[in-house]
């Protein structure tokens, strides 16, 4: 049983592969997308609030044409102290695979290990697969335009710039996925946000050879870089150290000065939802360099490529 819970998940062969579909699929979208999913129910199962990766997941589901059955967690026996083991396995008996966005990302593995069906993380506190694939992929799309068999290749040897807090899933991201695509990944923030311990763990699991570096200047991490990521410095369940981190996140703002140290033509990316004054200025998230809403969109053609995959490697 095939799962998709963190990059390494995925070789670099089939990342290539994936790219590739994604970009038939988002070149045929509305004329002809191949059923990978018919007669599949896939459920939806979140934990937390979403807008991009709900109605990405939920449309891409269909587009394939499998059936998507959305599941809040509150409404679920989960939320009464039924076990993960129990909910993972009856609900194996009933759909074809399992989409979770949760924060606890050992929720995720017991979900796998338990049930009998594809399980996709779209998202945890640990980690953002689906996202850092869509981001690789859309950076691809401007590398070796009208190229999808060389969109991993093209990979190799690219600077990233990501700032602010690094310790955040985005960051243990970036760090999984550029060991895996040859990417050299520059993370910056305050020493006290650095990469924490479970992310070098798992690339010790993973046998990966690292390929970041952790620099507290953000000039010097930006500069020659080809694109400069940020994500939001108070994420959900944060709240209360809102003030403390803003003021000791303050410096690692992405500017339009800070963008002119990166290499000419260099992208800004986010995840998004995007805070205007805070992770990122307006004048950045609305300048040329920034990409953001092709990022965005092609979160569905990138998961629907991975759902096709995960089906496939199923049958």
């Amino acid at each position: 049983m095939r799962h998709f819970l963190k990059e390494s998940d995925l070789s670099f062969d089939e990342i290539a592969a994936i790219f590739a579909t994604a970009a038939a699929l988002k070149a045929g979208r509305g004329r002809h997308t191949p059923p990978s999913l018919a007669r599949q129910s896939w459920g939806l199962l979140f934990f937390k609030k979403s807008t991009r990766t709900r109605v990405s997941f939920q449309v891409g589901v269909h587009e394939l044409g499998g059936q998507p059955v959305m599941l809040n967690a509150d409404d679920m026996q989960l939320s009464r102290g039924e076990t993960v083991s129990d909910t993972a396995r009856v609900l194996s008996r009933y759909l074809h695979g399992m989409v979770i966005r949760c924060h606890d990302h050992q929720l995720l593995v017991d979900f796998a290990a338990q049930g009998s069906m594809p399980v996709v993380n779209a998202l945890s506190d640990f980690l953002h697969p689906c996202q850092l694939m869509t981001d690789m992929f859309t950076l691809a799309e401007r590398w070796a335009p009208g190229r999808p068999e060389a969109y991993a290749e093209c990979l190799r040897g690219r600077k990233v710039a990501f700032l602010g807090d690094t310790a955040c899933n985005m960051a243990n991201s970036f760090i999984l996925a550029g060991a895996i695509l040859g990417v050299e990944v520059v993370l910056s923030g305050p020493k006290g946000y650095a990469p924490g311990r479970e992310i070098q763990e798992q690339l010790r699991r993973d046998k990966l050879t690292p390929t970041y570096t952790f620099n507290e200047d953000p000039e010097a991490a930006v500069r020659g870089a080809d694109m400069v990521y940020t994500d939001v410095w108070v994420s959900m369940g944060m709240e209360a150290e809102k003030a403390q981190r803003l003021k000791e996140l303050d410096s690692y703002r992405v500017t339009p000065k800070l963008m002119s140290l990166a290499k000419p033509g260099a992208f800004f990316m986010h995840c998004l939802p995007a805070h205007p004054g805070e992770e990122v200025s307006q004048e950045v998230l609305s300048s040329p360099a920034s990409i953001i809403f092709d990022q965005a969109e092609n979160r569905l053609h990138v998961q629907k490529a991975l759902l096709a995959h995960l089906a496939a490697a199923r049958a």
